[in-house]
């Protein structure tokens, strides 16, 4: 049995391959609408039962939120809008005129057996900083991890996963999974 991952982006599916083994899953692209709310499990759902139209089988999507304490948890999963409208500069740039770098990284996982739906959660707490390193991830640069000296985007793939929002929310999921498999 394959287990799809719904997603459009590669580096998402490259992650959660490496942190879901020795589960074997498959990228599935498939326009789902994505409706805009401050609940990550709103926009899922909706995705979840949009797909149960259009797959066969088991699958997931994944969200990801980052909420600033700056602007009282805003964008939240709306994050990837802010990006495009202030990028990385402007996240920094309001945190500091607000004079609060706290900020959390949410990510939530959905999953359908075709019929049912469940979810899971991974969170970090950290700090807004100026831009540092290089990632394929719109916010890495600028998100430091509580207790630790390296923004996502300095860390390697290995350590970000073993920390991450994400790492956190695809270990829940794997071992709910890999326990209703046995």
């Amino acid at each position: 049995m394959v287990l799809y991952f719904i997603t459009g982006n590669k580096n998402k599916f490259a992650e959660a391959q490496l942190d879901l083994a020795p589960i074997r899953i498959e990228q599935k692209e498939i326009n789902l609408v994505e409706i805009q709310s401050l609940d990550p499990k709103e926009t899922i759902e909706h995705k979840l039962k949009e797909a149960q139209n259009i797959v066969d089988g088991e699958f997931f999507v994944e969200d990801v939120s980052i909420n600033l304490s700056a602007m009282n948890g805003f964008p939240g999963p709306l994050i990837k809008w802010l990006l495009k409208a202030v990028w990385r500069e402007g996240i920094y740039d309001i945190c500091r005129a607000k004079n609060n770098f706290d900020a959390k990284a949410i990510a939530t996982i959905g999953y359908s057996d075709g019929q049912d739906i469940k979810f899971f959660q991974g969170e970090i707490s950290g700090t807004v900083v100026f831009p540092k390193g290089e990632s394929d991830f719109g916010w890495d640069p600028i998100f430091r991890p509580a207790g630790f000296e390296k923004t996502f985007a300095e860390m390697t793939k290995e350590e970000k996963n073993a920390i991450s929002h994400r790492g956190i929310a695809v270990k829940k999921f794997k071992e709910f999974y890999l326990g209703e498999k046995r």
